[in-house]
């Protein structure tokens, strides 16, 4: 007598939730970004600013100073984030891969502060801010050496603690009274002569 075993069926795997953190902290986070340095936290407005290219970083030139150390370590440590939350969410990529893309979104946001004539192009900025996003890296490639399979959920946290944590010193900013407004003649929140003359991330002022 034969016997026949029927084919035991598996059921299909459910999908991991757990991504969906870290893509939606990486959204708010980039939106944020952007926002802090092409405006400030200000309303956006376009306009209003002499179009400066600086091509030399960090040193002076014949028509631009030096780099604002405070401006640097700024840039420097915004970007942190973004290394940290691509590394997670992208770990088959090569850390030359996640470099070009770092540069090329600091170089977007430098190209639009042109086109838009809302802040200084610097060089500076691209290579400090790419810095930082390999910073964030290489805590990624730290944290997976160290915790092994206990990593992913380390580097969720991580990287959805940072996003809230901007979020909160970019609320205490704007209740502050400290502003990095527009020029006088350029749209936006702020009266002329309510926010400084020059400010981080690669808006000074003329």
């Amino acid at each position: 007598m034969t016997t026949t075993t029927r084919p035991h069926h598996r059921a299909p795997a459910r999908k991991d939730p757990a991504p969906a953190r870290p893509i939606a902290a990486f959204v708010l986070y980039l939106a944020l970004l952007v926002w802090i340095v092409l405006w400030k936290l200000e309303l956006p407005w376009v306009g209003g600013m002499d179009r400066v290219v600086k091509l030399v970083p960090f040193v002076a030139t014949a028509g631009q100073g030096s780099s604002n150390p405070a401006e640097v370590v700024i840039n420097f440590l915004l970007f942190i984030p973004f290394g940290l939350c691509l590394g997670l969410l992208a770990p088959s990529w090569r850390w030359w891969r996640i470099a070009l893309v770092l540069a090329g979104a600091s170089l977007a946001l430098e190209v639009t502060q042109f086109i838009l004539a809302i802040g200084s192009t610097d060089v500076t900025d691209v290579v400090v801010n790419t810095a930082g996003g390999l910073t964030g890296l290489a805590i990624v490639a730290v944290t997976r050496l160290g915790l092994g399979g206990r990593a992913r959920a380390v580097l969720t946290r991580m990287c959805v603690v940072t996003t809230l944590l901007a979020l909160l010193l970019a609320a205490l900013f704007i209740v502050s009274p400290l502003h990095l407004g527009p020029p006088p003649g350029a749209g936006g929140s702020r009266a002329p002569g309510h926010g400084l003359d020059a400010g981080p991330l690669g808006g000074e002022r003329p």
